[in-house]
Order: C-alpha cells, then structure tokens, then sequence
C-alpha cells in the first residue's frame, strides 16, 4: 500500500517532522518557564545586570491565583529582585569566586548557611490554617506513648555542652510529625531547632543536635511569638542550624584528606 502524499513526502516522513518540531517546541517552553526566578543574571564582579531581551531570556508573565484570600502573584516580578547585602566577600576577584563569610559565619546568609527570601506569611494546610504550630495550641494532638514525650529534655550542641530545654515541640499538623523542637537557651532565649537534625536518647532524656556547639544556640533566629512561623522565618532557622556543619568550628572547615 502506498502511503506516499506527494513523489518526495509520505507519512512516515511527516510524522517525524512533526515530532520534531513539537519536541523543539517543548524545549523552548521549558526554558523559557524555567526562567520565572533568579532572572536576568548578574555579573558576578560588576553586579551588572544582564538585559532581559531574546526570545529564550524571559518568561511571559504568569498570574497565580494563590488561595485563602492571598490575593495574585505575577511572575517573573522585577520587584522580586534580591536586594540582601551579603555579610560575605568573595576570596579571588575571577567570575565564579567563592564567597566567605564576614563575622558570625552562621549568620552571614552563605555556603550551607544560605536562603531564599521567601513569603512571610506560614504554609497552611488544606483547611488555610496554619499547619506547623507549637503542641500547647493542639488540643487534638499528642505524642504517642511509645515514641515518648521530648518536652523536658536536655538539649545538647555537638561539644555536648548544654545549649538548654526543650520547652515544647512543633508539629506538622498536615503530615502528623514534629518538625521542630522549641529550646528555651540557656541565656533565656527561644529558639526553633529543626527535629530531623536532633538526636533523642530517651534513657538520659537528652536530644543532642550536633549541627551546633552549645554556646551558639543563642544566636539562632528567636521563636515567633505568635504561634506560627511563616515560610521565611522557616528558612532563615534552618539555614542557621544548617550552616554550622561547616562553621561551628574551625576543625569542620578544614579538608577530611
């Protein structure tokens, strides 16, 4: 059977035409939504930015209807642009130096310390209320007897120095987890350390969370005082803690070989 459509076009030859421009087609709708943050780039030396012409460089704006009466958000948002003073200088002047931090290196925003500015409202749950909450404002909620109750615990750095108590925990009400402990300092100050860095022995009713030395819990982002924690106050905690697996001390920024 002849399924030519023309002496030097037939089906089979349309078909893999028409692959490859819908394949074509994919891949320039794909780069150009991947472009939504984080564009125009910019110089690394001169803090130049790259101008966001071209077929490729920019995305065309997108409206998200956020739910709950958070109103729109339009992406990409050339307000959005980050404007943070990094506490850090970069240790040769080529394009792709590395930055290191000045001052308090937990606090300097780089390395594994570093975050995304994200929105200061608190992730919600599918009721838009929030879902990561302390335990005191959760009547429905209780640790089951046979994890044992953390509440009380003595909270220890990686030096195993006392960093102090924990006061309460913070629970994922959507996931049923504890994704925080709350830790009442020994300077008299609240902090929020993430659960999945912490390490529980029941039998001495301590919770060791070696990301930290324990003097520096103190210098942790503060426990919000109203009983939930937006997305940004999140990222700022978790990159406190998560930075001290390279700056907590001296001896953990040095090479394994």
């Amino acid at each position: 059977m002849n399924y030519q459509l023309t002496p030097g076009l037939d089906i089979a030859e349309l078909v893999v035409w028409a692959f490859f421009l819908f394949f074509l087609a994919l891949i320039i709708y794909l780069r150009r939504e991947d472009r939504r943050e984080g564009y125009p780039l910019e110089d690394d030396v001169t803090g130049r930015v790259e101008s966001p012409g071209g077929f490729l460089s920019t995305a065309l704006p997108k409206v998200f209807h956020q739910p709950f009466g958070m109103g729109d958000r339009i992406q990409p948002d050339p307000r959005d642009r980050d404007s943070m003073d990094l506490k850090a200088r970069r240790v040769s002047p080529g394009n792709g130096s590395p930055l290191e931090p000045i001052g308090d290196p937990l606090a300097a925003g780089v390395g594994p310390g570093a975050y995304a500015r994200r929105s200061d409202r608190p992730d919600v749950n599918m009721e838009g209320h929030p879902r990561i909450v302390p335990l005191r404002v959760q009547p429905d909620f209780f640790v089951a007897k046979q994890d044992g109750d953390p509440r009380g615990y003595t909270v220890v750095g990686g030096d195993r120095v006392v960093a102090g108590t924990v006061s309460d925990i913070w629970i994922d009400t959507a996931d049923r987890m504890v994704r925080y402990i709350e830790v009442a300092t020994t300077s008299g100050k609240s902090v929020l350390a993430p659960m999945f860095m912490a390490s529980v022995d029941r039998k001495r009713r301590t919770i060791e969370v070696d990301a930290l030395m324990g003097n520096q819990f103190a210098g942790a982002p503060a426990t919000p005082a109203n009983d939930q924690i937006s997305r940004d106050e999140e990222e700022r905690a978790m990159a406190y803690f998560g930075g001290g697996y390279l700056y907590a001390n001296a001896a953990r920024q040095e090479p394994w070989l």
